[in-house]
């Protein structure tokens, strides 16, 4: 018992975000055309949808695809180096986000053709005093955790270049789809620096610890069809001409993910995130603490009526 006390204080935070959150996400009519269905590139809004200093793009997705939610990166001066201003832009949008349960999943993306994230502005940081340094990569390294732990299903499609900072992005994220021409990895030890936003913890968790460390020691960079074959991305598609290939699967992935119950989707994520960092008998102990909070949910019983009526359930996310 004081097992499962001890469990519940681990996702405590989590589930008061099971309450439906009333009112509709916003929309872009415009930006259907763009993000939906076959024609969309985030790399295509870049132009007359953008204002300066938007390093950080923002999308509701409408019609089939509400639910879903678009971060796209746009820093084409800097190739979507992470800078102080990104960093500001992003929190901001996640606490947002982690507070609307009408949010069934966030494609993390680049509006930049050919990057994903080229990693830390070293450029802004080269300006910084040394004892601004710390303060940011901290900074950093809360914005990477705030994505790690976003309650909904989380994707990084990786379309171009993922870099230090940029890979540890991408793996924070639940899923990772990268176009087979992509290049990623944690190059820091080239600049006589570690990975300071979590890579040194979630690549050995993703590959394992003795490929993580080869891939550290030696800032290896891997193309994409190298990357799914030591399970760093569950994906690896052929770029199209357009250079979106990645980001469309990212939207097929989510397109399957939002039909299934929202608080069930929600509760298996934080089961498994929780339960892969403690031995088998607490992570029992948390899969039933989440397996609690779905039982007296509508949508539980939407989904037994839908399957006796033999039709697709309406699930509300109640």
């Amino acid at each position: 018992m004081a097992s499962l006390v001890k469990c519940r204080a681990l996702f405590q935070p989590f589930l008061s975000q099971i309450n439906v959150i009333s009112g509709v996400c916003g929309s872009d009519s415009g930006l259907h055309a763009f993000l939906t269905k076959r024609a969309p590139h985030c790399a295509r809004l870049h132009s007359s949808d953008v204002k300066p200093g938007d390093d950080l793009i923002v999308r509701h997705l409408d019609g089939d695809d509400s639910g879903i939610v678009v971060l796209g990166i746009n820093r084409p001066q800097s190739k979507n180096a992470i800078s102080k201003n990104l960093v500001t832009m992003m929190s901001e949008a996640l606490e947002s986000l982690k507070k609307d349960n009408k949010v069934l999943t966030v494609v993390l993306c680049s509006m930049v053709p050919g990057i994903f994230c080229a990693g830390a502005d070293l450029k802004e940081r080269a300006k910084m005093q040394q004892s601004e340094v710390g303060p940011f990569v901290t900074k950093a390294r809360t914005l990477i955790t705030e994505l790690g732990t976003l309650p909904m299903p989380t994707i990084a499609a990786i379309d171009g270049a993922a870099l230090g900072g940029g890979l540890e992005m991408a793996l924070a994220c639940d899923i990772r789809v990268a176009a087979s021409s992509a290049k990623m990895g944690l190059v820091e030890t080239k600049l006589a620096i570690i990975p300071g936003a979590g890579g040194t913890q979630r690549l050995p968790r993703t590959v394992g610890v003795s490929v993580a460390k080869e891939l550290i020691f030696a800032a290896r960079v891997l193309n994409g069809d190298e990357a799914k074959s030591l399970g760093l991305v569950n994906h690896a598609v052929e770029q199209n001409t357009t250079g979106d290939a990645a980001y469309l699967r990212a939207l097929d992935l989510a397109r399957e993910f939002i039909p299934q119950g929202p608080i069930a989707v929600r509760m298996a994520k934080l089961a498994i995130n929780q339960g892969i960092e403690v031995d088998l008998k607490t992570g029992l102990a948390i899969e039933e603490a989440c397996y609690a909070q779905v039982i007296p949910t509508k949508d539980r019983l939407e989904g037994l009526q839908a399957f006796k009526e033999k039709r697709p359930p309406r699930y509300k996310g109640e």
